[in-house]
């Protein structure tokens, strides 16, 4: 069981280490073309955000955003494959961030090819987002190993 354990997570993780791997070494001084893709989907986001919410958000570097996005994949699928809560805590941080503003399927009509793409993928993030949730309540469900006591050895005189 342990080993399976260790290996699903491995697999798991594979995806969001490799992805952080290629963003880095595609990094550059600009951010590379992460940030060239993600700055149009994040200004949709901040202009969606403020209609509908009415709440303004911040006007960010691109460049590091995208560094902390590579942070938070691959610090967190590292962590992650040792079964740590932080690891799992910083995946889900990442997904929560990432999701909405990459897969902006809510900018598009329900029947345009592109919304059928991005709502697909959305709900891909979504499930990811759920296996890292399970993960966390089934870590947390499993009682913790007391050390056995021994018990003390009655002495004859």
């Amino acid at each position: 069981m342990a080993f399976a354990s260790f290996f699903g997570r491995l697999l798991f993780a594979t995806l969001f280490i490799l992805s952080a791997y290629q963003q880095f070494n595609e990094y550059g001084v600009d951010g590379g073309p992460a940030a060239k893709a993600l700055r149009p989907k994040f200004d949709a986001f901040r202009y969606r955000v403020h209609s509908q919410v009415g709440v303004q958000l911040p006007e960010i570097d691109i460049k590091y955003a995208v560094a902390g996005a590579i942070a938070l994949k691959g610090l967190g699928g590292v962590l992650f494959i040792f079964g740590t809560n932080l690891g799992a805590i910083l995946l889900i941080l990442h997904q929560l961030i990432a999701t909405p503003i990459l897969y902006d399927f809510y900018n598009y009509n329900s029947e345009d090819k592109e919304f059928i793409k991005l709502f697909i993928q959305f709900t891909q993030n979504i499930s990811l987002l759920g296996a890292l949730l399970f993960f966390i309540d089934m870590k947390n469900s499993f009682p913790k190993r007391q050390p056995k006591k021994k018990t003390p050895k009655t002495k004859t005189y």
